[in-house]
């Protein structure tokens, strides 16, 4: 799950993530982050029940979409260590 490969986008078309009424501005920055913790989010419930995790991969797309690749990296080793500070 907080693998450097696994994060990498599946090969395929991908289309430019849809307005999002809650970040209307230019800056995206927000949005990144949102869609990050919400796909870490999605993942950690649906394995705690026991589901598949293909509805988070939404997420995955937006935030793989919008999110320069250092800062996803930077976040992911935060999270390793345990010093993430967005609640997952």
């Amino acid at each position: 799950m907080w693998d450097i490969d696994s994060q990498k986008p599946p090969k395929g078309r991908w289309s430019t993530p849809p307005f999002d009424p809650r970040f209307p501005n230019q800056n995206q920055t927000r949005n990144c982050y949102q869609n990050f913790l919400d796909y870490h989010r999605c993942v950690k419930n649906m394995n705690r029940r026991g589901k598949s995790t293909q509805p988070c991969e939404y997420y995955f797309r937006v935030f793989h979409s919008l999110c320069p690749m250092s800062w996803v990296q930077r976040w992911t080793e935060q999270i390793k260590a345990g010093t993430f500070a967005g609640k997952i």
